[in-house]
C-alpha cells in the first residue's frame, strides 16, 4: 500500500510518501510545498493545489492521510490553513483517491505508542521505522511521514 501523508499548512505543506508492504516501510519521497507570504492568497492556494496534484500523479498513492486541524488562538491562521487543507483534500478527491483524517494524538499513538509523545520522540521513531540515516527535515516533512505511518497502521488493506 502506498500512502501520501500530508501535514497541512498555508506557508508550508509537508508531504511524505511511503510504501507499506508486509509490515515494512520504504520511503518514496518527502518534502514541502512552500508559498511566498507576499503573494496573493488565491495564487498561493493554486500553487498548493497544483504541486500536490502533480505529486499525486507522480507517486500514485493508494490513499491520502491528512492531519486534522488543531488551533488554540490565532483565528486568522486557522482559517487560511483550513482553506489550504480543503484544497489538499480536493486534490486527492479529484484524483479519485480516498482521504483519511487523523488527530495529532492518533498520529503520536501510532508512531510512538504514546499519544502524548513530544516532537523529538516522534521524529526519532520516524527515523527508526523508516530506516533513515537522520531525522527528515524540515519538521513539516517529518510530520507528514508520521501521518503516513499512522494511516498505514490503521488502514492496512486497500
Amino acid at each position: 500500500m502506498r500512502v501520501l501523508g500530508i501535514d497541512p499548512g498555508f506557508a508550508i505543506v509537508g508531504f511524505g510518501v511511503v510504501d507499506y508492504v508486509g509490515n515494512k516501510f520504504s520511503v518514496i519521497d518527502f518534502g514541502v510545498v512552500t508559498t511566498n507570504a507576499g503573494d496573493n492568497i488565491f495564487d498561493r492556494l493554486k500553487l498548493i493545489y497544483d504541486d500536490i496534484s502533480e505529486l499525486i500523479k507522480r507517486t500514485k498513492p493508494d490513499c491520502v492521510a491528512i492531519e486534522e486541524l488543531f488551533f488554540n488562538t490565532n483565528t486568522k491562521t486557522a482559517i487560511t490553513v483550513a482553506e489550504a487543507r480543503g484544497i489538499l483534500i480536493l486534490a486527492a478527491l479529484n484524483a479519485g483517491i480516498p482521504v483519511f483524517e487523523y488527530t495529532p494524538l492518533q498520529v503520536k499513538q501510532a508512531v510512538t505508542g504514546y499519544g502524548r509523545a513530544d516532537k523529538n520522540q516522534v521524529q526519532q521513531m520516524i527515523k527508526i521505522l523508516l530506516n533513515l540515516e537522520k531525522i527528515p527535515k524540515p519538521d513539516d516533512a517529518a510530520d507528514a511521514l508520521a501521518i503516513a505511518i499512522c494511516c498505514a497502521h490503521s488502514v492496512r488493506s486497500l
